[in-house]
């Protein structure tokens, strides 16, 4: 059989065996074009079948569409029957696996399609009752004790997406990982129990598989959301300053209102949801990209803080757990300044490690985090962890007092959600602004009196969105095969090939460089878009008692050097 004939046949096969019947008669209408000779169509289906979905940094996710390579119902089933069945063999009997979903397409779907099959296996299924939070589902896994939870979400992917999280707790995981998404080897376990799934069509689903396997499904109430508010509140103690004007908005996703209402019940009244982004709209249709980090995301909630001069605007991405923030700054084009992940992952460091100094605990960021954290754990005298990018590892470091990475991901209650959570995050961000308001200062004055005791870091990432993926590995070919010697005019003194892991991290797909003057320089595919990212960070010296005019100047000549050393990086990379 040709390679042509042998993908039409699997093609066919797989809509025979699709239980959707939109995906069923996509894949056959786009195989009968491929039949008649549409080389476009042959691509696609080439794509689609090309493998199938495997665990990423942030668990499954893909464009939603029939075939393997593709999120569809299909998938899923074979999802929650490889996990199913992995958990069966585990624990040696039935499972209690706890369900979330988010309001993008198909999710609620996939959700129950989700808690259909891990019931008729045998298994205890408990689904939220409605599209809630990444967080609140990652809360959920620990508060309910389950041994594993489910979060259909794309998070912060384009509106065509979707995804799979999967974490493990209960009586699976034991240690500092308890709760936390999936790492090696149950990724590769799960999968390989994946891989072995037979037909959809011959997957125990029905209620009458459930009865006869003692298997149960349960919509739970809102007891586990409430419980989860009840936990927020204990990071805005009562008494404290709450007068502050904030700006929020989901981006169309489903956090709105449970921030709004942590908020209200933390005591913060003054606070404005962005309208046009207010209801969960799995379409997007206000934004690129809905991603806070993206350019232009944030414009309609800067116009609204514009409007109702508010002090603070917060932004979380559809599944609420990211956050970001932004501050008045009349510096700015614009009069207001988004702040980057390293700077409010430097304000939260601050804070949380100040208040745990000579506790033991541990700060913890992603490798290509800014290296101010390890310095802020120094200072206090806290344990430091670096680990690969992505909360699956930020989140089971041992003794975690609080984790972030640069992508606007903060864990600030590792004990409750060992995931990062953009909930608590705002929560304790506006505390922190509404403290500072009441004396006189700012979220600014705080990120100055942190460079003056630890001088400026500098971070910037350049990133290549591609819609080949075969321009990401040349990119990290060439690095390899003719790595840069100088970097914005200082001299390469280290240079690590991370996918040969080192002491602290297991092998990663990146590169590493470290300069003479302190600079750094991170490369690695993105793990959950179509992107090669380029984190790049420069060190500058703060004398303790510096002037604002000094300052600014430091951070200009940082900035300057930074610059430089992007341009370098992109030339070294060809991109």
């Amino acid at each position: 059989m040709s390679a042509d004939a042998d993908l039409l046949a699997r093609a066919r096969a797989w809509a025979d065996d699709d239980p959707d019947d939109a995906t069923a008669a996509e894949l056959r209408a786009l195989a009968e074009r491929a039949a008649a000779g549409d080389a476009d169509a042959l691509a696609d289906l080439a794509d689609r079948f090309a493998g199938t979905l495997q665990f990423g940094t942030a668990g499954l996710r893909g464009a939603l569409g029939a075939g393997p390579m593709r999120m569809n119902r299909a998938v899923v089933i074979r999802a929650a029957a490889g996990l199913s069945s992995f958990l069966h063999e585990r624990l040696g009997g039935p499972p209690v696996v706890v369900i979330g979903y988010d309001a993008r397409h198909g999710s609620d779907r996939f959700a129950q399609d989700t808690a259909d099959v891990v019931a008729a296996a045998g298994g205890r299924a408990l689904l939220l009752p409605q599209a809630w939070p990444t967080p609140v589902l990652a809360f959920a896994v620990r508060h309910l004790g389950a041994d594993a939870g489910v979060m259909v979400t794309a998070s912060h992917n384009p509106p065509q997406d979707n995804g799979y999280k999967v974490y493990l707790g209960g009586r699976v995981v034991t240690d500092a990982g308890q709760g936390a998404q999936i790492v090696p080897p149950y990724d590769s376990e799960i999968a390989e129990a994946i891989a072995a799934v037979g037909r959809v069509a011959d997957m125990p689903r029905s209620a009458a598989d459930a009865e006869r396997n003692g298997g149960t499904q349960e919509v739970l109430g809102t007891d586990v959301l409430d419980a989860y508010v009840t936990r927020a509140m204990r990071l805005a103690p009562a008494g404290g300053a709450r007068d502050v004007r904030v700006v929020l908005t989901p981006l169309h996703g489903v956090g709105g209102a449970l921030v709004e209402r942590v908020l209200r019940e933390a005591g913060f009244t003054d606070v404005t949801v962005v309208a046009e982004q207010a209801a969960p709209d799995p379409d997007f249709p206000t934004v690129a990209f809905p991603n806070p980090e993206e350019p232009g995301a944030l414009d309609l909630a800067l116009a609204t803080a514009r409007r109702v001069d508010a002090d603070l605007v917060v932004a979380n991405d559809p599944d609420a757990d990211r956050c970001s923030v932004a501050v008045p700054d009349p510096r700015a084009e614009g009069g207001w300044r988004q702040l980057s992940g390293d700077e409010v992952g430097a304000l939260l460091g601050e804070l949380i490690g100040s208040s745990a100094a000579g506790t033991g605990a541990t700060l913890a960021c992603s490798v290509v985090s800014s290296r101010l954290l390890a310095a802020i754990a120094a200072r206090h005298g806290l344990e430091f962890r670096a680990t690969l990018t992505g909360f699956k590892w930020i989140a089971r470091v041992p003794g975690l007092d609080f984790g972030y990475e640069e992508a606007l991901g903060y864990c600030v209650d590792p004990a409750a959600v060992r995931d990062k959570d953009g909930i608590t995050a705002a929560l304790l961000i506006v505390t922190h602004a509404a403290r500072l308001r009441s004396i006189g200062r700012s979220l600014l004055d705080a990120l100055d009196d942190i460079a003056r005791a630890y001088g400026v870091y500098a971070t910037g990432q350049l990133s290549v969105r591609v819609a080949d993926l075969s321009l990401i590995g040349a990119a990290m070919s060439r690095l390899r095969q003719a790595p840069p010697t100088t970097l914005g005019g200082s001299a390469v003194v280290r240079t690590l090939d991370l996918s040969e892991g080192t002491e602290e991290l297991p092998p990663t797909d990146g590169l590493l460089y470290e300069t003479a003057d302190r600079s750094r320089v991170i490369v690695r595919p993105s793990g959950t878009e179509p992107k090669l990212k380029c984190y790049l960070e420069v060190i500058a010296d703060v004398e303790h008692d510096a002037d604002d005019a000094h300052l600014a100047e430091v951070r200009a000549q940082a900035a300057e050097r930074l610059a430089a050393v992007r341009a370098d990086v992109a030339a070294a990379a060809g991109v």
